[in-house]
């Protein structure tokens, strides 16, 4: 896979599938490889495998592994398939080279959340993976920590197809954007949809999406009114969202993983419960609301 291929992928939207499990708590490879298939089917351009709303940090290694295993051949090459890796700097490169082995195209490099960590040593752990591993890298960026010329760094790194900016620093992301010019470095929002007009006016490109689970077709919408330009277009469909989006936000984010695969369910889709540290599940009264915002989308 090109890195330019990649790059192209990224413009669009890239979609986090969830991590369905069965009753006996271990993932269900069977409806992942479905969950994975329909979002594939939708359109997606680029489908994440393992990535934050996968559960990626809840997963044993060896189920990371088989998740993106699982996502390569359900995509079939109808989607990008990226994986997620990260942990320790020898676990995330093993799981890189197996995600190529296992046929995906690029590896995200989740975030590194040790809590003595340098901001420029974070960045040097993202070009270690990227100089290891025969696939492009996107760099997942959570912080503001790391300053602009060590995000650079990473962005214009040969083996890098682009960062993945789930920050809210928006003054940062527009100095990033500024010291990069010219450059290929292409800079994604990685706070989805709701967040996706403000960065695509500030030269951001794309967006991620765990709504993808649940209304493909909503978050497709979405892009292609940034794509076109058409901001007022982009508010009203970010507007009949906002609800949804608004309840994975509940208990610090804790339920963000939650709400999806609650509305899943109610769609007639068993993917199971949010593992620890996660909200397991929603509560009758958040079913009830989240049940009269699918209705409203029907």
């Amino acid at each position: 896979m090109s890195i330019d291929r990649v790059r192209a992928a990224l413009r669009g939207i890239s979609g986090v599938h969830v991590t369905p499990y069965a009753e006996t708590g271990a993932p269900d490879w069977a409806a992942m490889a479905d969950v994975v298939r329909g979002i594939a089917d939708a359109g997606i351009h680029n489908i994440v495998s393992a990535g934050n709303t996968g559960e990626f940090y809840p997963m044993a290694p060896a189920e990371i592994e088989r998740s993106h295993a699982v996502a390569a051949e359900a995509a079939a090459g109808r989607a990008l398939v990226t994986a997620g890796i990260g942990r320790s700097l020898g676990e995330a490169i093993a799981m890189g080279r197996a995600a190529a082995r296992a046929g995906c195209d690029a590896a995200m490099v989740h975030y590194p959340l040790d809590p003595f960590a340098a901001p420029r040593a974070q960045a040097d752990y993202i070009l270690a993976i990227a100089e290891a591993l025969p696939v492009p890298v996107v760099a997942y960026i959570r912080s503001d920590a790391i300053g602009v010329a060590d995000l650079v760094r990473v962005a214009t790194h040969a083996n890098v197809a682009g960062v993945k900016f789930a920050a809210t620093n928006l003054m940062l992301l527009a100095e990033c954007i500024r010291a990069s010019a010219g450059s290929t470095a292409i800079w994604v929002c990685g706070l989805a949809e709701g967040w996706a007009a403000p960065f695509y006016a500030l030269g951001a490109r794309g967006f991620t999406s765990g709504l993808v689970n649940v209304a493909p077709a909503r978050s497709l919408a979405i892009w292609r009114a940034l794509e076109a330009g058409d901001y007022a277009a982009a508010r009203s469909l970010v507007d009949a969202i906002a609800p949804f989006e608004a309840m994975r936000t509940k208990y610090g984010n804790g339920a963000n993983v939650t709400v999806v695969k609650a509305a899943m369910e109610l769609m007639g889709r068993r993917v199971g419960p949010v593992r620890l540290p996660g909200l397991p599940a929603l509560d009758s009264e958040e079913k009830r609301q989240l049940a009269a915002i699918l209705a409203r989308w029907s």
